[in-house]
């Protein structure tokens, strides 16, 4: 008896520590991303000249056939240190005029690809982004200067730092550093690989669009090297009109697979980086404009943005000039490295994070109407490393889950006391060392036998 106690005592203590306790490995994730690194990639795509889609694609030193070449000449260093952990190619599409007012000419959009394929789940996949392109103020002259330091050559260097990193280690799920092309011209390379993954079935657990993560001085003169934005739309475009009238009396206006991978990022941050102050903006993107993240979650595929806080509009897409005593050009004066790390920091440890997490549990469903208690059901994931599910609640008013209880390793549960009307629900799973996936939105409605 005392035997089978103290071998419960064991179980409990353990399943405690992997629920309570933080994962160790991501603050030295966060130590090993390096500042130096970062600005002299930076510097080295700066010097490019111009990194414009149609910019020259022969030269060794100037346009944007010089920096692919480069960048997927890092990803393959990163490849050798590691042991070949990493599968580096390009993927391409050809664009023509006929594609849109800011194509100029034919030509390929060629993107960088570096996947590091996970051990247990090589078909799910987290994406980090950074843009290879650069503009100056015509978005048609592929000649001139464009050194596009802050945007996107920060953005770049980053996603190529975090492979750095985290190449040092192995993961369950498959992770992909990607530098893109064409967003300047209309997002035209992500639009290319968001079909090549949808062609090739992979299960994107998340993309996290880096686009200008360098600059902590705004236009408005406001400086801030601790804040940054995740921008992310509310419900998937792809929706059905079904999903949508659910809603009207559901709720879940702001709770679709982008936005939980927005509070994912969000509850890393807080955790691990204290320091720092993620800023969630309820928007697909700054208004009336985009990003590379667009393009995945157009496919249904949860995505969002990762940017500095305070932009300068002299210092993006201008050609690089004095004029009435300001200078203008997004040159590498404009970049604060240290903050370049914070957030490719931001970024490693997400991927990671989600890189350890177990499959998210499915059909998630609730039910409650007109009872004192809320209960929830879902599948289990199929997968031995899962102790058990967490349910989150928050007011409906509250960007944040504000309330959670770890259930054990069951698939339905009743939370006493908590009436269904006031809150929103939903449920992640967890594993042995404590990582947890996105939390999932309740899909389906238990109906209620009460009169």
């Amino acid at each position: 008896m005392k035997k089978c106690l103290l071998l419960m005592v064991v179980i409990l203590g353990n399943t405690f520590n992997a629920v309570a306790q933080s994962d160790s490995r991501l603050y030295d994730i966060i130590e090993a991303v390096s500042a130096e690194r970062l600005e002299k990639d930076i510097r080295i795509l700066a010097n490019f000249g111009t990194r414009n889609t149609f910019s020259d694609t022969i030269s060794n030193s100037r346009g944007i056939g010089a920096a692919r070449r480069w960048i997927k000449g890092e990803f393959d260093k990163i490849d050798k240190d590691c042991k070949n952990c990493l599968e580096v190619f390009y993927q391409k599409d050809l664009v023509t005029p006929k594609d849109g007012n800011r194509i100029p000419k034919e030509a390929y959009v060629v993107n960088v690809v570096a996947i590091q394929k996970g051990t247990k789940y090589p078909n799910r996949y987290i994406i980090m982004t950074g843009d290879i392109d650069s503009r100056n103020s015509d978005t048609m002259d592929y000649t001139n200067d464009a050194p596009g330091a802050n945007d996107n050559a920060s953005g770049m260097a980053g996603t190529i730092e975090a492979a750095r990193v985290l190449s040092k280690y192995s993961f369950e799920n498959s992770i992909i550093y990607l530098g893109l092309s064409g967003e300047e011209q209309g997002l035209f390379g992500g639009k290319g690989f968001a079909e090549y993954a949808k062609k090739n079935n992979w299960e994107i657990i998340g993309v996290l669009n880096n686009d200008m993560i360098g600059n902590i001085e705004g236009v408005d003169g406001v400086i801030d090297n601790r804040t940054f934005r995740i921008f992310s739309e509310p419900t998937p475009v792809t929706e059905t009109e079904k999903e949508r009238n659910q809603r009207r009396f559901y709720g879940g206006e702001v709770d679709g697979i982008s936005r939980q991978l927005a509070r994912y990022i969000h509850k890393s941050v807080t955790t691990y980086m204290p320091e720092m102050n993620p800023m969630m903006v309820y928007r697909l993107d700054r208004f009336g404009r985009g990003g590379h993240h667009r393009p995945f979650n157009d496919l249904g595929y949860a995505g969002v943005r990762i940017m500095e806080a305070h932009e300068n509009y002299n210092r993006q897409h201008q050609n690089t000039r004095v004029e009435n005593g300001i200078n203008y050009g997004d040159v590498i004066e404009g970049v604060n490295f240290d903050y370049a790390k914070k957030l490719t920091a931001v970024n490693a440890i997400v991927l990671a994070g989600l890189g350890w997490s177990p499959p998210e549990p499915k059909n998630v469903t609730i039910g409650g109407v007109v009872e004192p208690n809320t209960k929830l059901k879902w599948d289990k994931a199929a997968d031995d490393s899962v102790i058990g599910y967490k349910i989150y609640w928050r007011l409906t008013t509250s960007p944040q889950w504000e309330n959670s209880r770890f259930v054990g390793n069951i698939d339905a549960y009743e939370l006493k006391g908590i009436v269904i009307d006031n809150y929103y629900f939903g449920v992640a799973s967890v594993n042995k060392i404590g990582q947890e996936s996105v939390v999932v939105f309740p899909s389906a409605v238990m109906r209620s036998t009460s009169k």
